[in-house]
């Protein structure tokens, strides 16, 4: 029997329909509302100085004529596919992004050139991390 969910992810809705296999139905017990986390004396915060600087954050350059490709999902990047400087087409795979154990291909939006790479091998990313700037 199929049956259709309704996802909704970063704000898009998906219809998903899977095929039941088969097993015993079992009715899912309710959630208990979660209380106030409770301060352990075992961890305790460290101090903050006003003299700290935040760790600096690679964040993309945006220029003008640049668009900025995000991760869809969170994963881990398994290939880079270009290099900086390199002509790329519309559709054509740029990288391969892992997500729950499937290899996803991620492509370029549009013609243009690879301007900046803001990940590496192995990286984790979360959806919507900056990937790659094109020109």
């Amino acid at each position: 029997m199929l049956r259709k969910f309704k996802i909704s992810i970063d704000g898009k809705e998906y219809l998903v329909e899977m095929e039941e296999i088969g097993g015993e139905q079992r009715p899912v017990a309710p959630v208990a509302p979660v209380s106030e986390p409770v301060q352990s004396d075992v961890v305790k915060k460290a101090p903050v100085s006003e003299n700290t600087a935040p760790a600096p954050v690679n964040q993309p350059i945006a220029t003008a004529n640049s668009e900025t490709l995000t991760a869809p999902m969170p994963g881990t990047i398994l290939k880079l596919l270009v290099n900086p400087g390199d002509a790329v087409t519309a559709n054509q795979p740029v990288m391969i992004l892992e997500a729950m154990k499937m290899e996803n291909e991620i492509v370029a939006p549009k013609d243009g050139t690879v301007a900046e790479i803001f990940v590496q091998v192995g990286a984790i990313v979360n959806a919507s991390d900056p990937l790659i700037a094109f020109n």
